[in-house]
């Protein structure tokens, strides 16, 4: 057996910077160096630090090594097996101190993490259970089967506090509770891994990483609620995370982990994947439902609630990815243990996908109560290149944005939508000093307003006058009523569409307006951009002191719109000018102003 082992991140984000041919070329040093008996290479789910990846581990050392390329496989087992010292150049450097840094625990970006959810992802080979069980997995399965009854289970559940991490946060044990009072012969538990959220990849990482945690979530919420069939509704565009669910499917079946008698127990219960097409609005669980059902995902109004009447007319317990993810280490530390992490009424930790200007771009959890200050600036690094932060959007389309004043808020759900936001299934992008909140929140109306179903009115031809209103006013052709139009309109769409879809599409409209008013009144009073991102609002001009005439600028206008002869001062021909912006990024002599 292997006494040292090569952890090579699997992420999404990894292989696309060809983590698996890295994996191939140390699987190859390893043998041409006789390593063979020594040293093992191992794909995991995703370590987190997204931004410096591809990222590799060693095992028992714990060393770490960052942007690692296929080209340094021969020099890392060279140096670090053969020559046993650690390869310098691909360790981590504190941004501070410019020291390197050894292990992960002593990187600013995982001090503050606390992983529950992700607990597994970038410690185990996802596509081996005999790792998940070593790890406890189905240990919280086998308790249940053997040492709890349904009802003690669901009680457990509710006491530890846990709520839905897909976006509404209703009590997970309730829900569960619901569901086993409600009268039928036959009931069903649903996996939502319809993430769909611009941004978002918190629910793909964890099928990629951990499917075995699901599956056996999945089993303990049959067990409990007295369903013998389970559905995970995935979208296709996640092959890597279906494949490797299918895979570990396979896996518990042949282990006698699903079927019939599981673990020699009078309990049967046996789960199938259904591919959904993409459509944002399927991720609402009457939707969600009805596209498992064949037909068009497209919500209907609760009450009755999937509890009560769900998948095929029966009792249906839906639950998201990261919300099944915590209920093994529920049931196997203690309702009391998860209870006293998070805050009164948000326990537990959260998983966030943290994106945007931000220095370390990548997929994080912490407990419950952390503050956006912390997330943004300690774990995230702060914002690229030394700009100013502006805003977090948090809850992805639905949710909001929220400037400095929020950075020291804890976050819950309930802070969040106090603050006119939303926790929503966890994206979380940061926006800096060059972001136009208005072209920020037209941004993502285009995004619900393409993904809305079109059933009720109020989402399907209110969103559609709030987009016009926005891209008028980006043009510059806004006028004074438009701005108190624009929040009576989002007002009414709030308070009136059928779904959550519809419900929250208005947030970015409504928090960009509340938290960054005097740029709303900058684009309809003073008809200017201040960030100089509306290209209708802004103007590219030269700075005749500047300008060297090296017709950089002129050689790269894409409609010709820059004139003048090579040493001398250079034109630009506003009415030619398309404002694309490529003169200013040419520039080497900052001899463009924008205004």
């Amino acid at each position: 057996m292997a006494r040292n082992y090569i952890f090579v991140c699997g992420g999404i984000g990894c292989r696309a910077m060809e983590s698996e041919q890295l994996k191939k070329n140390l699987q190859r040093e390893v043998i041409l160096r006789g390593l063979s008996d020594e040293v093992q290479v191992v794909t995991t789910g995703c370590f987190g630090f997204c931004e410096k990846g591809p990222l590799v581990k060693i095992l028992p050392d714990n060393t770490f090594y960052v942007q690692v390329t296929p080209e340094d496989a021969g020099e890392l087992v060279y140096q670090h097996f053969i020559k046993k010292q650690k390869l310098e150049r691909l360790l981590y450097i504190h941004p501070e101190t410019q020291q390197r840094v050894t292990e992960a625990r002593d990187m600013d970006f995982y001090k503050k993490q606390f992983r529950i959810a992700l607990r597994n992802c970038g410690i185990i080979d996802p596509e081996n259970i005999e790792e998940y069980i070593a790890r406890d997995g189905y240990a919280a399965l086998a308790k249940c089967l053997t040492e709890m009854t349904p009802e003690s289970v669901i009680d457990t559940v509710k006491k530890s506090g846990l709520r839905g991490r897909g976006g509404g946060g209703f009590s997970t044990g309730l829900k569960w509770e619901i569901t086993r009072r409600s009268p039928g012969d036959e009931k069903y538990v649903v996996c939502n891994a319809d993430e769909g959220d611009p941004g978002a990849f918190m629910d793909r990482s964890l099928l990629e990483g951990d499917p075995h945690s699901i599956i056996e979530a999945m089993i303990i919420c049959g067990y409990s609620i007295g369903a013998d069939k389970g559905l995970v509704y995935i979208r296709a565009e996640y092959p890597l995370a279906i494949k490797r669910l299918q895979k570990a499917l396979q896996q518990a079946e042949e282990a006698g982990l699903l079927g019939k008698n599981i673990l020699g127990i009078n309990f049967n219960f046996s789960i199938d994947i259904r591919l959904g097409a993409g459509a944002f609005v399927c991720g609402e669980e009457t939707a969600l439902i009805h596209s498992m059902e064949g037909c068009r995902g497209e919500p209907t109004y609760k009450p009755p609630f999937p509890s009560v009447e769900g998948y095929m007319g029966k009792p249906t317990n839906v639950n998201n990815v990261e919300t099944f993810a915590n209920i093994p280490v529920i049931i196997n530390k203690g309702a009391d243990w998860f209870s006293n992490i998070g805050t009164e009424k948000s326990k537990g930790t959260k998983v966030f996908a943290l994106a945007g200007k931000i220095n370390n771009v990548g997929l994080i959890e912490v407990p419950m109560g952390t503050t956006l200050r912390e997330i943004v600036f300690d774990i995230g690094g702060g914002i690229k290149d030394g700009k100013k932060f502006k805003a977090v959007q948090t809850g992805g389309p639905s949710g909001g944005c929220l400037g400095e004043q929020f950075l020291d808020t804890p976050i819950d759900y309930d802070n969040l939508i106090e603050a006119g936001s939303m926790m929503g299934s966890g994206g979380m992008i940061v926006l800096d000093e060059d972001d136009c909140m208005v072209s920020i929140a037209k941004f993502y109306l285009e995004f619900t307003l393409h993904e809305s179903c079109g059933k009720c009115a109020p989402c399907r031809i209110g969103n559609k006058r709030l987009h016009e209103m926005l891209e008028k006013i980006t043009k510059g052709k806004g006028e004074k009523d438009d701005l108190k139009k624009l929040k009576a309109l989002a007002t009414v769409i709030k308070e009136t569409s059928l779904c959550g879809l519809g419900q929250t599409s208005p947030n970015p409209v409504l928090s960009t307006m509340q938290n960054f008013y005097d740029e709303y009144k900058a684009h309809v009073y003073e008809k200017t951009c201040p960030a100089k991102q509306c290209k209708d609002l802004i103007t590219f001009s030269i700075i005749e002191e500047n300008c060297t005439g090296c017709t950089l600028c002129l050689r790269n206008c894409p409609v010709e719109a820059i004139t003048g002869e090579k040493g001398k001062v250079h034109e630009i021909h506003q009415d030619v000018c398309i404002r694309c912006g490529i003169c200013f990024s040419k520039c080497k002599f900052d001899a463009i102003f924008v205004e």
